[in-house]
């Protein structure tokens, strides 16, 4: 899938393997970049894996059209469709014609 990037600066931390450690540290880090290149090496969102260790999960509310995969607890990756999302005949997200993702950010949004 294509990624973008939300903002100028979290392109440019999540373009630095150097900037991702400065501000996420070694074991987040690493988890982002494993969690990009399964973002980047799916077709679409359909083939990023619903079950742990991404663990791919739509969220709710105000924040319904995003999504987020696991980081190190309790953080999450959180992206959106590059697109407006397309819907599907139930109503829901049609994950297989989503082939595009803006990345967001980094957040524990349970708080």
């Amino acid at each position: 899938m294509r990624i973008v990037f939300n903002t100028k600066k979290i392109q440019k931390i999540f373009s630095s393997e150097k900037e991702l450690l400065r501000e996420y540290g070694a074991e987040q880090s690493k988890k982002i970049q494993i969690r990009l290149k399964v973002l980047e090496s799916a077709v679409n969102l359909e083939e990023v894996p619903a079950k742990k260790p991404e663990r791919r999960h739509q969220l709710k509310g105000e924040r319904k059209e995003q999504f987020a995969v696991d980081l190190s607890h309790p953080y999450r990756l959180i992206f959106k469709p590059a697109e407006k999302p397309p819907i599907s005949d139930d109503g829901g997200i049609d994950l297989k014609l989503v082939t595009g993702n803006i990345i967001i950010g980094v957040e524990d949004y349970h708080e």
